[in-house]
């Protein structure tokens, strides 16, 4: 048995279900297909996997409590990149299921960085 050791280095996508501020959503199923479709083209286009884990969770501030997905990853030992591409290889991915999903903003949280991607400043009235 071999073992391959590098730099841990993960992220957390969180994205809601709810499109926009409305009353309809997206699936588990729906963001699945949305995050696979752009690891294919990635890895097509520049030899950049990178492997999610997807769970369910809840984000509650308020009157807030609205079904969200959360994408972890890690700098997987198989594929490496370097720190830098992979932050940055992760804000694309999140700037673009952020359109994809009609969300106003998300966050994405690094072991030494938390950014908000923000589309539109507009507040959940429910909160």
């Amino acid at each position: 048995m071999e073992t391959k050791s590098i730099q841990t280095f993960s992220a957390v996508i969180t994205l809601g279900l709810q499109i926009g501020y409305s009353e309809d959503s997206y699936s588990k199923e729906y963001l699945i297909n949305e995050l696979q479709e752009y690891q294919k083209q990635r890895i097509d286009e520049s030899g950049v996997y990178l492997s999610a884990s997807v769970t369910e969770c809840d984000i509650v501030l308020s009157g807030q409590n609205e079904k969200h997905l959360k994408l972890e990853f890690i700098n997987y030992p198989k594929f490496p990149l370097e720190v830098e591409v992979f932050k940055k290889e992760i804000i694309k991915l999140g700037s673009h299921l952020l359109h994809k999903m009609k969300q106003n903003r998300t966050v994405i949280v690094f072991p030494d960085e938390t950014i908000m991607l923000e589309i539109d400043e507009a507040i959940d009235p429910r909160i």
